[in-house]
């Protein structure tokens, strides 16, 4: 195998590998775990508030 045809191997492997990625994020089974992960730093007032209230104080 020449340079350039290993060139054109890792050209379709990386394109191979784009398009498995872009269909993972983008399947509808990943969307409620991006949704979820999408509301994470609006929630920290909510996690605080329960670990504060599980310790007991007020």
């Amino acid at each position: 195998m020449t340079y350039e045809e290993g060139l054109g191997v890792l050209s379709v492997v990386m394109l191979v590998m784009f398009i498995g990625i872009f269909a993972w994020a983008f399947s509808p089974a990943r969307k409620e775990k991006f949704d979820e992960a999408a509301r994470t730093p609006l929630d920290d007032d909510d996690i605080e508030a329960r670990a504060t209230k599980e310790q007991g104080e007020p």
